[in-house]
């Protein structure tokens, strides 16, 4: 079983933003790692014909408004598995605004890429991202919440260096 990802440090010694993959790639279900039983379950299923278009999961060490790890979402070509760690570079983040029982609350996305992945390496920053897979990415996160009570808002899409400043002050302590 994995250890309790609030111990990893979000951060590695070189500076690199690390992230625990939950959903590979591909994937129609959901899944999500239970801190009590210490194994990935499946939280919900897709709408019809959705699957995840990148290795989506959360940053070990941090802890959003709604209690969970930071989201985030690796932009590689390939698919790996539930539990691995990937040694990433932050490209930016997207705000995001959803209902929960206290009203509206932020559940930022962070946009990240693995630092090995040759193929995409001119993608420095979330600017520098193509518009479409801007635009597909946020139709993306609309969509997996469509059948929610959730309503999902995009409120804007934000480089990295606010990105990262969000992260440090979303560090467990």
């Amino acid at each position: 079983p994995m250890s309790n990802p609030r111990n990893i440090e979000a951060f590695g010694a070189s500076g690199e933003l690390r992230m625990i993959v939950e959903t590979p790639q591909g994937s129609a279900v959901k899944l999500k790692y239970d801190l009590k039983l210490k194994i990935f379950t499946v939280s919900k299923s897709l709408p019809l014909g959705l699957t995840y278009p990148f290795d989506w999961g959360f940053i070990p060490g941090t802890q959003g408004e709604d209690g969970d790890p930071l989201d985030a979402l690796a932009i590689h070509d390939a698919s790996t598995y539930p539990g691995v760690m990937l040694p990433c570079r932050l490209l930016g983040m997207i705000d995001l605004k959803q209902k929960s029982e206290n009203g509206w609350e932020a559940n930022p996305r962070f946009i990240l890429m693995p630092l090995w992945h040759d193929r995409l390496g001119e993608f420095e920053k979330a600017a520098a991202l193509p518009r479409r897979l801007k635009k597909e990415i946020e139709q993306f996160f609309l969509n997996t919440d469509f059948f929610t009570q959730k309503h999902p808002k995009i409120e804007a899409w934000k480089g990295s260096n606010a990105a990262e400043k969000r992260i440090r002050d979303s560090l467990v302590k």
